[in-house]
């Protein structure tokens, strides 16, 4: 039996401010649909701010939907180069080549093929939401949802604490803007990571969870492709990003969340 519907979870309802510790709950609380009510039937572009966030947060759903037989777009927003900022041995074109390869092996894992893959290489931890740079990337996901004949894009929640997260948002969310009849959907990776008594959201979260029980495989070798983040590969770096075994459990669970972005 299903959970209770996100306004029934302690009395909260739309309007309201919410603790993280609650939204996060009536998140994990959203009914299960299939793929295709949440999204439509037609192709995804999936907006990623930094190689790995696809595999993380919408692995098992990029593995469902190519198992049948829809097409599926991957941006990479960000060099990546930040993960490991002060690495001798990989310095930032190093570093920068080691994650696209990582990210390429990833979503052949997932189903794709290579040209579904394309590499935007905005500074990392400083992705643009103004000016020139940013104009241009909200154009190539636009273009690419509309080559693909898209009906959803999906990207990163906009509350994820992570800065380059939340502008992956903005410009995905001036993309869809720009395509009549695009829905928009976003998928949460560092969600967990808030404070339990954070501020999230005046309402409560909308959308549902995807069942990727059958697709886990496929996403397991998705993550474990970016080797670079999920093993100490890169040992001359304390301070580099290695991602922890809590964050990778929660992403290995059976269902993944799709929150509803807008009105």
């Amino acid at each position: 039996m299903d959970a209770p519907a996100p306004s029934a979870v302690k009395g909260v309802t739309r309007g309201t401010r919410w603790r993280a510790d609650d939204w996060l709950a009536a998140a994990d609380a959203l009914p299960v649909l299939d793929l295709d009510a949440l999204t439509g039937v037609g192709a995804l572009v999936v907006v990623a701010p930094h190689p790995d966030d696809e595999s993380l947060g919408c692995g098992g759903i990029i593995a469902e939907a190519r198992a049948r037989g829809r097409d599926v777009r991957v941006i990479v927003l960000s060099d990546g180069t930040g993960s490991h900022p002060n690495s001798i041995l990989y310095p930032a074109q190093r570093l920068r080549a080691v994650h696209e390869a990582e990210a390429s092996e990833a979503v052949r894992a997932l189903g794709l093929a290579p040209d579904a893959l394309s590499f935007l290489r905005l500074p990392d931890r400083a992705i643009p939401t103004e000016g020139p740079e940013a104009g241009a990337a909200t154009m190539r996901i636009a273009a690419a949802a509309r080559e693909a004949v898209a009906s959803a894009i999906l990207v990163t929640w906009a509350g994820d604490p992570h800065r380059d997260h939340q502008a992956a948002a903005q410009l995905a969310a001036r993309a869809a803007a720009m395509l009549p009849g695009m829905r928009l959907l976003a998928y949460p990776v560092w969600a967990w990571s808030l404070a339990p008594d954070a501020p999230v959201s005046e309402g409560p979260p909308r959308g549902g969870r995807v069942d990727i029980t059958r697709r886990l495989p496929a996403k397991a070798l998705a993550v474990a492709a970016h080797r670079s983040q999920v093993t100490p590969l890169i040992v001359d770096d304390p301070e580099g990003s290695c991602l922890e075994p809590a964050m990778l459990a929660r992403h290995a669970r059976p269902h993944e969340i799709l929150l509803e972005v807008g009105d």
